[in-house]
């Protein structure tokens, strides 16, 4: 079982920046993918960063570049930096976990992979 709980978001200009954290608690099993995604109204959930077990990271697309994704050594943290960030960027940012660690980067756009969500933290970019 994993929980977990985002915090970080806000409203910020275009061009700002915003740091989001996912503190996760995990009562049994081993770490499988983890990832960020993120969901506007009226369109479907999107991949933005996806974690393997071994430390790496694949960032979709639109994000690459912008936003770093980092996770603290015991591995009970993930951080997402967002810079430059854009009115299009403006989403509900999810936190997510599998129960599994197989062939996350491909994970990016399946998030029915994941079995565990946070609640989300909500990021506003105005132009």
């Amino acid at each position: 079982q994993v929980q977990l709980a985002e915090s970080g978001g806000g409203s910020v200009n275009a061009g700002g920046s915003l740091r989001l954290s996912c503190a996760i608690s995990r009562s049994s099993g081993s770490r499988g993918c983890m990832g960020w995604f993120r969901q506007a109204p009226g369109k479907e959930r999107e991949g933005v960063v996806v974690y393997d077990s071994d430390g790496s990271v694949y960032y979709e697309d639109h994000v690459e570049g912008r936003f770093t994704a980092s996770e603290d050594n015991t591995k009970s943290t993930l951080w997402l930096q967002m810079d430059n960030l854009k009115p299009e960027d403006t989403a509900r940012y999810i936190c997510a976990a599998a129960n599994n660690a197989w062939n996350c980067r491909y994970r990016l756009y399946d998030p029915q992979y994941f079995a565990y969500w946070g609640q989300g933290t909500q990021v506003t970019v105005s132009s």
